[in-house]
Formats: C-alpha cells, structure tokens, sequence
C-alpha cells in the first residue's frame, strides 16, 4: 500500500509517531519508551524521511527486529522526496587533506594520534563526539587505561646493530605489518558518510588487521566485499608486484554481541563466517549496557528541548542507552561457549577478560585467545586496565602464556607503547579512538595516516630500545614495577 505524504506527515507526537525509512513507513508510537536512543530522537523524526539519520547510528539489519505491525506500508519516492527531513548528525564529508574555513586544519598538521580528536572536533557533531568519547560513571575506567602505559618504563638496550628493524607480526596465523590492529567501534556512520566501508578502505591500505562491531551501521557483508574491492584496487595499481613479504594483505576479524536470541547469535556467527572473517571475538564483559554518564545527559537534554519531561528524567536512569532489552545475553555463562565453538568452527576469543581466574577458564573451555578490556572503560566503574591484567596473568597463571593469543587495549596513544605490551607477553594491541576520530575528519586518508603515526613510532622506538624484532621484545627490556604495586595479589586479599 502506497501512504501518501501528507497522511504521514500529520503523525509526529508522542501519541502518534510514523517515520519514513528506505521509503517504507513504520509506526514506532509503541516503541517510543524503548528506544535505544530515547524518545526525543524519534519524535523529532516523526512525520519525516528519518533514513539519513538512521543510516549514521544503524545497521539495515535492525529493521528485521521490528515487530511485523510496524510497518505501514511504502511511499512513492516523489512523495518522500516532499517530506522535511531532520539534518542528521552525521558530518558532511570533508576534503581528505585539505584545510578548509569551517572544517579540520591540513592533515599534515597530525603529528600525533592525539591530534586527530583536536581534527574531528570540528567537524563532528556534538552527538558524535559524546558518543566516541564517553565513558562509564564517573569515567574512572576510561583515565585509568590512559595513565597505565605511562606506569611502565622501557629499559634500552645500546649498541645493537638497529639499522634494519622489523615489526612483523600475526593474528592466527595472517601475517601483519604490526603487532597492532583497529578495534572493533559501533556505529562509525557517526564518524563518517562512509562508515565501516570506508573504515576499512583505509587500513587495507596499509596492511592493518582490523576488528568489526556487530553494532556497524553496514552489513557485515558489505564491509568484507569493500576490504576485497579496495585490496584487488591496490593489485591492480602500476608498480613492483614484490613486495607481499612486506606488506601482507589486510584481514578482517568479527566482534559477536550475543543477543538474548540464540537463533539471532547463531544467524550472526554463520553469516561472520560466509562472509570472511577470520576470527571470532565475543564479548563477555557487557551482559548489561555499562552506565554512560554522557549519553545520558544528551537524552535528557534532547527530550526536554521537545517536553518530553518524563523521558528525560528517565533517560538519568539509562533507558537502554544505544540497546534494547534483549540486545545483550546477561544469561551467557561459560557452559555456552562449547556451542559457540561450534557454531564458529574458527579461532575464538573472548573479548573482556578482566581477571586471571577468567584467563584460565578460557584456556580450559578451549578458546584461542582473549581480549583483556575493560571496554574502553565504557563498562564496568573502576575497571582494571589490560596491562594490570596481563600482569596479573603473567604473575598467577604463566602456563596461559604461549597456549592462548593474548590481547589488550584501552588507552594506547602512541605507537612505542606496543613495546610494552608485547615485552610483557601481549601478542598485539587494539586501537580505537583515535581511528574514530581520523575517519570522521579526513575518511579513509585519515585512518592511514593514523596506521602512519603508530607505525613510526613503533618502528622508531624498537630502534630506541634496541631490538631488532618482537622476538626480542622480552619482560627485561621494560620496568613495570609501579603497576606491579597496584596489581591484584591473593595473598593480601585475605581479610
């Protein structure tokens, strides 16, 4: 059934709200108190064409999870057309270098991968930010995982012979240029126009491994066929065809959220594996969504400015902040990771280990690896930081090094800092941010240049420390005696 535009543009209350998405109409009046993002943002969009905005935060996926009585019908695109829409939040797409009045400086004047955020500032959305930068309660977590790197020091090595240095390394077996890769980041249409597609473009480019959220706002399949297209682009460009050994070819791994649905987990983990991925990583450190202090209040804010007064002050209390009830799994216990396993026939690993008794049960249940995260210090307050975890492991359960592919990250801002981790044990290290904010302000130039900067800073501190290759990089060649002071012991836990 044809709706025309007139008839859906009268539906914009709380009482009666219709939006336009793809060109087919859904009434989400029933849904308006369980929004991820609150009621505000759907009344706002009520009566309108919503399909950019929901392009930004969203997957096409997520309308299959809609009930059936949703959907209204379709609308001619004549018709569409004719609808206001609601400027998205997403930012315009930007000149991948230049320097412009109203967007972010030449991207020559990112040194660090710091200034990217200072870049993206002026650029993205004050929404998209937030979003990308906040962190659970009082962001104790978040400062936590940033100060920890600079609680170890390196203890250099001279006369070494450094002349040729490699930092060669891989994730189950797929080669790397380096022993870091881009974490997995929800809904990078915030970031960029182009979102994950554009994401991985970028770190194609450079070699990177790559690690994909189920919360993207493109389909996996989507993402997998742009890491193809763009590597068979770089086959084809005019040059030397010798330098494979060197620069390997991207890989992309598949972050799982396990819904509360196993049809859903299962759907997901065959569809991760048809498309390519090489890897399996579910997180087990979100059975409910962490409290994010800074979206909350942009809830709030946003439901008052349209007087929406009962919203807001529910949205203090997280009305499912970016999830619905049975997004997450809280009933997931270890019992479920042997059908996983299964399901997956891959290389698994658990993202969010936070404590050496869950390091050893991975090993037991027969998992690959483990992400030792605390989520970006999006979760849980007060969180331990990854490289306290790997020490703790290292200190208490030693026999889990060697026999599962450890990881960390959280708070990592320059490329050195690998070092450390990898002295410690770490096989490689998660970068997030930054690359969230190199995409929104320079697209798929931006994230290469973000590879750039923690690749010389890599290569430049093996130099410094005096070690030719990350077989080298042992736990005598850094100091971390200050985090060893903070590190959990049971032996002075007993009270």
């Amino acid at each position: 059934m044809l709706l025309n535009a007139a008839e859906v543009a009268k539906h914009n209350t709380t009482s009666s709200c219709w939006i336009v998405i793809n060109g087919s109409v859904y009434d989400v009046t029933p849904y308006l108190d369980q929004h991820p993002g609150g009621a505000a943002i759907l009344v706002k969009q009520g009566g309108r064409d919503a399909t950019p905005e929901f392009r930004t935060v969203h997957s096409p996926d997520v309308l299959e999870y809609l009930p059936k009585e949703s959907y209204l019908g379709d609308m001619d695109p004549a018709a569409v057309a004719s609808l206001s829409t609601v400027a998205s939040s997403a930012p315009a797409p930007t000149p991948s270098a230049s320097s412009t009045v109203n967007g972010p400086p030449h991207i020559a004047h990112c040194i660090r991968v710091d200034d990217f955020e200072t870049a993206a500032k002026s650029v993205l959305s004050h929404n998209a930010l937030t979003y990308c930068s906040s962190s659970a309660n009082s962001g104790l977590s978040l400062a936590g995982n940033l100060s920890s790197w600079s609680r170890i020091s390196f203890r250099p090595l001279v006369l070494r012979g450094v002349q040729h240095v490699s930092s060669r390394s891989a994730i189950f077996g797929h080669a790397s240029p380096f022993p870091f890769y881009l974490s997995a980041m929800g809904q990078l249409g915030r970031s960029h126009p182009g979102g994950e597609v554009e994401f991985v473009r970028g770190l194609a480019r450079r070699g990177a491994h790559g690690l994909i959220s189920t919360e993207s706002t493109q389909t996996m399949e989507d993402i997998a066929a742009a890491l193809t297209d763009e590597q068979q682009k770089l086959a084809s460009k005019p040059g030397p065809k010798d330098t494979a050994a060197d620069f390997p070819p991207s890989v992309l791994h598949f972050q799982l959220y396990c819904h509360a649905k196993r049809s859903i987990t299962t759907s997901r983990i065959h569809r991760a594996k048809a498309a390519g991925f090489k890897s399996l990583w579910v997180t087990v450190d979100t059975p409910v969504l962490g409290k994010r202090t800074a979206d909350r209040r942009i809830q709030a804010s946003e439901a008052l400015e349209l007087g929406l007064e009962q919203a807001a002050e529910q949205a203090g209390f997280g009305r499912r902040s970016h999830a619905t009830p049975d997004h997450f799994a809280p009933a997931l216990s270890w019992d479920d990771i042997a059908w996983i396993k299964e399901e997956w026939g891959g290389p698994l690993v658990l993202k969010g280990v936070q404590c050496v008794e869950d390091a050893r049960l991975a090993l037991k249940h027969g998992c690959d690896g483990i992400l030792l995260s605390n989520h970006g210090g999006r979760q849980a307050h007060t969180a331990p930081d990854a490289l306290v975890t790997l020490l703790e492991i290292r200190t208490y359960a030693p026999e889990v090094l060697g026999k599962l592919e450890i990881f960390v990250d959280g708070g990592l801002r320059d490329g050195a800092d690998v070092l450390k981790a990898i002295c410690l044990g770490a096989t490689a290290v998660g970068v997030g941010r930054p690359f969230f904010y190199a995409l929104g302000a320079y697209g798929a130039k931006g994230v290469e240049r973000c590879i750039d900067i923690l690749a010389e800073e890599l290569d430049m501190g093996m130099r410094l420390l005096g070690i030719r290759s990350l077989d080298e990089a042992r736990p005598e060649r850094v100091n971390a005696t200050r985090l060893l002071n903070e590190m959990w012991r049971p032996e002075k836990s007993r009270l």
